[in-house]
């Protein structure tokens, strides 16, 4: 049986990750109390359903403190579950909520930020138990369902396989917070100071080919490319699913996208499937993607 606890913190999407696994054959339960996930387990190991996705969270109140004596009655009964815990920065769940007109389940007073301050302070311990951390503020609802298809993807056996998402980036926009690796190209030649290549990105070919002139950025891609190839078996064999690895230049535009096209084409020819994302490549463009609210 697969059983997958959703948590993290309030305003952070668990409703809509509740409902992309429903839409995958789930059974799928919102606002469990923790203290009934055990009996709920044993349900479900007497019935005909393999594939269980149970949110529970902040809202269970008195009941919270529970989460970990249900948790360690599942590892007696030999049920393997996985944690997916979702967060956003304290801004875009500030925003979030703003917009959508819901109080959070700790605000009594309304103070907002003081009632995600200490949702965050309750979570996290419980966040370094998680098997799998996702960072919502940046994502829009496509983007968000095209992380979890890349976490959660099985292969044609039913088996679950190692997936790795690279993820290029700016600095000045802040680092990814829910990556395993993070590698910073700054020292690279940076093209943003050629004038005919300052408004292009690294996806053209003419700033991929004044990147690779210099020989320290052939230097580096041969060191990332052997420290990349070596640590991915051993993540599998520590039983990682899921391996996130972000690229962090000044801007997100030039060096980063092209080392991050580089790796996933170096991690797909070592037979592993890559998702490349650039987060911030559009920045000063697109700001009209639809981001998650609830």
């Amino acid at each position: 049986m697969d059983f997958l606890l959703i948590t993290g913190m309030s305003g952070a999407g668990k409703s809509l990750a509740l409902n992309f696994f429903e839409d995958r054959g789930y059974f799928c339960v919102d606002n469990l109390p923790p203290a009934l996930i055990t009996k709920f387990a044993k349900l479900c190991l007497h019935s005909e359903m393999n594939k269980i996705a149970v949110v529970s969270d902040i809202r269970g109140r008195e009941f919270f403190e529970a989460l970990y004596s249900q948790l360690a009655n599942l590892e007696e009964m030999n049920i393997d579950y996985e944690i997916l815990y979702l967060e956003a920065s304290n801004e875009t769940l500030i925003r979030r909520y703003k917009e959508t007109r819901r109080k959070h389940p700790l605000d009594k007073e309304g103070r907002m930020i003081e009632a995600i301050k200490k949702e965050r302070k309750l979570m996290e311990e419980f966040r370094g138990k998680s098997t799998n951390i996702i960072d919502t503020s940046r994502l829009s609802v496509k983007d968000f369902n095209n992380e979890l298809e890349s976490i959660y993807s099985l292969d044609e056996g039913g088996e679950q396989k190692i997936s790795i998402s690279v993820v290029s980036f700016g600095f000045k926009y802040g680092m990814p917070k829910d990556s395993d690796l993070v590698f910073d190209v700054r020292f690279l030649p940076n093209p943003h100071y050629v004038n005919h290549l300052k408004n292009k990105t690294g996806k053209e070919k003419e700033v991929q080919d004044y990147i690779l002139k210099w020989p320290v950025a052939s230097n580096f891609y041969d060191k990332l490319f052997d420290f990349i190839e070596f640590l991915i078996p051993e993540y599998i064999k520590e039983g990682k699913s899921h391996l996130s690895i972000a690229i962090g230049c000044t801007g997100g535009q030039h060096r980063s996208v092209f080392t991050a096209l580089k790796l996933g084409e170096f991690i797909e020819n070592k037979g592993y499937r890559a998702v490349i994302k650039h987060r911030d490549i559009d920045k000063k463009r697109d700001k009209s993607s639809q981001l998650i609210e609830e």
